[in-house]
């Protein structure tokens, strides 16, 4: 079986404008094709994972799908920009190995944790992420402490029985909208830690003892601030920290020694030689791999199994497509330290849904994994065909890539 073309779709949609996923189909010359994605919808750089899934699948054509390790190495090893890669990078490499898998598991007619070594866990724990944007279908800034306790008491009413919130990213009354870096780094003003509190006691006040809260910041704290602020909310009972600062192992060391809330990142870490000196270290209780940033699953399974080695717990980091929901689910369902399955409020957006055939939702705060061979998704006829809001590339072997072959030559 060989690789005979790969198509790229960069989502440009006026119904979310701020969103763009980017994902892709590997077609096969035995009529199997898979699907991945590029994890980059947000912020900035959408269109240079667009671009980069485009270069990268020029690498691959007329390979074997099927040997996914040797695919995974010839992106990272032979490009140059590869190895210590930045997320534009590691990105492209998780959108074509998520469609390798997704085209393995097809052609073994199985779901990928099968390959992965089999389910040990089913009916995920699943916690309603990012409520500092109302947890509704229409993401939306919220801003009152009584806003806050009722965005947790709707997610509670669905049966979720954990939550996750950046309680430091909008201010305290419309209009106002978001806090500048200068407030959230170089220590917090007493009026300003006042607010992050009193949004935490609300929320626990809202939801009582047996559910947990997850504090969130994006990374937009400094280390002295995260000690400041997360000393001011720990006696709320926190499940924990995620992206208290920027990731780095050393000022995540000094913040592990400083805390007893359990700390968690991942979003923007890629592969297993950055992640290893935060295990070293015991800087992380959990790590957060994205499946469509951090390498696909080639590479967060062989993290997740590096985890376990320190004890530390697995949760999938996921804010993409259902085609990036659906890696995740079946990654932790074949990793004995999976610890909570993440569920963003964009999942419940139409936006979102409508880029996939499948709309899998968690019931009760708890997440089924699909069954169908291979991912059990697939994308839906408006990225397929839809040219008013989808752009499309497609590589099917006409341009000639740099690479540095096995002996040291450019070929």
């Amino acid at each position: 079986m060989k690789i005979t073309k790969v198509d790229v779709f960069y989502v440009n949609d006026r119904s979310n404008p701020t969103i763009h996923p980017v994902l892709c189909r590997v077609y096969t010359d035995e009529g199997i094709y898979g699907d991945g994605e590029a994890a980059m919808s947000y912020g900035v750089g959408a269109y240079a994972a667009y671009g980069m899934v485009q270069d990268l699948a020029n690498l691959v054509i007329g390979m074997d799908p099927l040997n996914n390790e040797e695919i995974w190495n010839k992106m990272y090893r032979t490009t140059f920009w590869g190895q210590n890669g930045g997320g534009v990078f590691s990105a492209g490499m998780s959108a074509i190995d998520i469609a390798l898998w997704d085209i393995k598991g097809k052609y073994f007619n199985v779901p990928i944790y099968t390959l992965l070594g089999g389910k040990l866990n089913d009916n995920l724990r699943t916690y309603a992420s990012q409520l500092q944007f109302g947890w509704r279908k229409t993401m939306g800034a919220i801003f009152t402490v009584d806003e806050y306790a009722d965005a947790a008491r709707r997610a509670v009413e669905e049966g979720y029985d954990a939550v996750k919130v950046d309680f430091f990213t909008f201010r305290d009354e419309p209009g106002t909208g978001g806090f500048s870096d200068k407030e959230r780094t170089c220590m917090v003003s007493p009026k300003n830690l006042r607010l992050v509190e009193d949004r935490v006691k609300a929320t626990r006040e809202a939801v009582g003892p047996d559910v947990d809260i997850i504090m969130e910041n994006h990374s937009f704290l400094d280390v002295n601030t995260a000690i400041q602020v997360a000393s001011a909310v720990e006696k709320y009972g926190i499940f924990y920290f995620e992206e208290p600062n920027t990731p780095d192992s050393q000022t995540a060391k000094r913040l592990a020694e400083k805390i007893s809330i359990p700390l968690a990142s991942g979003e923007r870490i890629y592969t297993r030689w950055q992640y290893a000196k935060f295990f070293q270290d015991n800087t992380l209780q959990i790590a957060q791999p994205d499946m469509g940033t951090c390498g696909g699953f080639t590479e967060v399974k062989k993290i997740c199994d590096m985890a376990y080695v320190y004890d530390v717990a697995i949760q999938v980091h996921g804010c993409g497509s259902p085609i990036s929901t659906a890696a995740s689910l079946q990654m932790e369902a074949a990793i004995p330290n999976f610890i909570i399955h993440e569920h963003h409020q964009c999942n419940l957006g139409d936006f979102n849904i409508k880029l996939c055939k499948y709309d899998y939702q968690p019931e009760k705060g708890r997440f089924k994994v699909p069954d169908l061979p291979g991912l059990g998704q697939e994308l839906s006829d408006f990225v397929l065909e839809n040219r008013d809001s989808v752009e499309l590339a497609t590589v099917s072997g006409g341009t000639k890539m740099w690479a540095m072959n096995n002996t040291g030559e450019a070929e």
